[in-house]
């Protein structure tokens, strides 16, 4: 029988509370593994040297080094994902933490599950962003995407298409705001995921932030 492969996990957050509550909830996982946890950014970087995790749960407001350069000192590595766990939903600081190589960023009033999740994703190599920001904290700044694609050959009617996706809406919205059909606001939005190599929400706000599109 193939042994079950277990993720190892570091747990870096200053809040005690919160802190036991995380690792209340890793454990309920059975393939979840802690190896080691930090009560600030300098006991992070000590630990992900000294263990090696697979992945690293990281709070932002951490104190002795910040969790952004946290981030910075772990960015060039390869082993250890980073999955920060934060208050902030700021556009900022979700912007630097992507560009800082984040796998995923959760905000801690996200349900335990979509924390799960992304621990899963990150470890398998994916990236991932919670639903709510997805939805709202990034909206502006994906609606200032919108207004630069000429250089992708979208068509008027695709980029309308697309700053609706962005704002969340669903094909069928999409079509009773156009009056277009159904079908027809699928195509289009099919055409402009293609025409900008994408395939998800989340690649579109990665995509926003590799090219500097959406920022602070």
């Amino acid at each position: 029988m193939t042994a079950k492969v277990s993720i190892r996990i570091a747990l870096a957050e200053d809040h005690r509370l919160v802190r036991e509550g995380l690792k209340a909830l890793l454990k309920t996982e059975s393939s979840f593994e802690l190896v080691g946890e930090a009560s600030d950014g300098l006991e992070a970087l000590q630990v992900v040297e000294k263990t090696h995790p697979d992945v690293l749960l990281l709070d932002l407001r951490l104190p002795r080094i910040h969790g952004l350069d946290v981030l910075r000192q772990l960015r060039d590595q390869k082993q250890t994902k980073v999955v920060v766990v934060s208050m902030h939903s700021d556009e900022p600081y979700v912007i630097q933490a992507m560009r800082n190589g984040v796998s995923a960023y959760v905000l801690k009033d996200c349900p335990p599950d979509e924390l799960v999740e992304a621990i899963r994703i990150a470890a398998a190599g994916g990236q991932y962003i919670c639903d709510s920001l997805r939805q709202s904290a990034l909206t502006a700044g994906l609606k200032r995407l919108t207004s630069k694609q000429s250089n992708q050959n979208l068509t008027r009617r695709e980029t309308l298409v697309f700053e609706l996706a962005a704002e969340g809406k669903t094909s069928q919205e999409i079509a009773q705001k156009l009056f277009i059909s159904r079908r027809t606001a699928e195509a289009h939005r099919a055409n402009l995921m293609k025409k900008l190599g994408l395939r998800t929400q989340t690649d579109l706000v990665l995509y926003a932030v590799r090219k500097g599109i959406v920022g602070p």
